[in-house]
């Protein structure tokens, strides 16, 4: 159980857990499903704020709940609703089309990013 302690935190309703793997988003999202959960998804500051202390303690950015839809620099979350809140990096997404997901940053803030990369796998119960 103490092996637990730093890799989960619980955040309003929500508890945010990551085995430490990098994999691409597919792989990422299927096995946050497998395990009963989603790709974790800031909805709001605090839920910003706890990913991201999961980023800052691997030190490796990961992908976020949130992808591109049919239209061009929409960003939506997985359940395909719109964004409620963001926290964009400066001159974020820039990718038109071309950066399909999205990756949080050591900072906490985001980038639209190719969804083929490795990524930290952070899932949200």
């Amino acid at each position: 159980v103490l092996a637990l302690t730093e890799k989960i935190r619980v955040v309003g309703e929500k508890i945010l857990a990551s085995s430490g793997k990098e994999v691409d988003f597919a792989s990422a999202l299927q096995s946050c499903e497998e395990a009963g959960g989603t790709l974790a998804t800031p909805r709001n500051k605090e839920e910003n704020e706890a990913i991201l202390g999961i980023v800052k303690q691997y030190n490796r950015y990961a992908y976020l709940g949130i992808k591109e839809g049919e239209t061009k620099g929409q960003f939506l979350y997985i359940n395909g609703s719109p964004l409620n809140y963001t926290n964009w990096h400066q001159y974020e997404p820039n990718g038109k089309g071309t950066e399909k997901c999205v990756e949080m940053y050591t900072d906490g803030s985001w980038n639209d990013k190719k969804c083929n990369l490795y990524r930290l796998t952070i899932c949200e119960f």
